[in-house]
């Protein structure tokens, strides 16, 4: 773990949507510690600050693949930068999926909106070892068909199933509407011996997690990925506190038995 911001460089800048873009990013001198799927980084836009972001996709080489949505002054700047910019990264930091434990088991992969972003890494290294697990299935939504990420890459997650929902479609939608939670009962799974991995706004979360438990997913099973206001992404400041944990240092990844009593505290 890095906590002074190493410079990286952008290398590439994908446009995703309106709003969000991947940037890759390679270090422009030393390189920080290698990163697991479902850790973040703190990224430095020079002259403006720095925000929490995901990994996106480990391209290997030392390099880092972020999906930047523009919310803020911070990630406006990122999300404005081209290649050859430079940044500072600081990092590993927080928990990570640990696909480990899912191990010969059936995968759910269920990402609503910019949640999609660290699952990606995830849902690559399973296909990367296709034989080590069971079923993979990765389910998306978003609010409109413009807001969905990594479109292009839906044909290659549909083996056995995968599938995107969105709340509002245009004209020329012609997949599923509705939230997240309608692709399960098409989803290929055998709840008792399925571990899940769920990212998104805490009520797709919640809502995601009791509907996997009502099929009989063990709620040890189910993982999700929780967003706080992070800023020194050591676990000093206190500002991703929830309840017991500091998401920055306890999380973000965290089991759904441990995050449930939390996430039904009101404003906790």
């Amino acid at each position: 773990m890095t906590l002074v911001p190493l410079p990286y460089r952008v290398v590439d800048r994908r446009a995703e949507t309106h709003d969000t873009v991947t940037l890759v990013l390679e270090p422009a001198g030393e390189a920080l510690n290698p990163f697991a799927p479902g850790q973040f980084a703190m990224v430095y836009a020079f002259g403006v600050g720095e925000v929490p972001v995901s990994v996106s996709r480990l391209p290997g080489g030392h390099r880092l693949a972020h999906t930047v949505r523009a919310v803020g002054a911070v990630s406006r700047a990122l999300c404005g930068l081209s290649a050859g910019a430079a940044v500072g990264v600081r990092g590993p930091f927080g928990t990570d999926w640990d696909a480990a434990v899912a191990r010969g088991q059936d995968l759910l992969v269920v990402g609503g909106g910019i949640g999609l972003a660290p699952l990606r890494p995830l849902i690559d290294s399973v296909l990367a070892e296709p034989h080590a697990y069971g079923r993979l299935n990765v389910l998306a939504g978003a609010r409109t068909p413009g807001d969905l990420l990594y479109q292009d890459e839906f044909p290659a997650w549909r083996r056995p199933f995968g599938a995107a929902t969105v709340d509002r479609p245009s004209g020329d939608w012609t997949g599923r509407v509705g939230v997240v939670t309608t692709l399960l009962d098409e989803a290929l799974f055998t709840p008792a011996n399925t571990t899940a991995f769920v990212c998104g706004p805490d009520v797709m979360i919640r809502a995601t997690a009791r509907a996997l438990i009502r099929r009989g997913v063990r709620p040890d099973r189910v993982r999700v990925s929780l967003e706080r206001n992070m800023r020194c992404a050591t676990g000093h400041c206190g500002h991703c506190q929830l309840g017991p944990l500091l998401l920055c240092r306890d999380g973000p990844v965290v089991r759904y038995d441990r995050a449930e009593p939390l996430l039904t505290v009101r404003e906790l």
